[in-house]
């Protein structure tokens, strides 16, 4: 698990970049066996918004990590300057 952390930590925009991809790619195939036919443009906008979300989702962790994780590194080690 700590090894998937590192690389996270070190490719953030990649993995950003990969769960956007996937969840466009979800949401097409959720879409293409819909019971109700929808036109192509219409399953690209709606996959594009699904992916959107997840995305902001992610961001929005990775936002509560990184804050998480400053936080707990000035409790443990009391000399790291504190941000203004």
């Amino acid at each position: 698990m700590e090894a998937i952390q590192s690389w996270v930590s070190k490719h953030k925009l990649t993995s950003i970049g990969a769960i956007w991809a996937s969840a466009i790619g979800a949401s097409l195939a959720w879409n293409s066996h819909a019971r109700t036919p929808l036109k192509p443009s219409l399953r690209l906008i709606h996959a594009r918004l699904h992916a959107q979300a997840v995305t902001l989702a992610v961001l929005s962790g990775a936002a509560a990590y990184h804050y998480y994780e400053k936080n707990s590194m000035k409790k443990a080690d009391p000399t790291v300057p504190k941000s203004k």
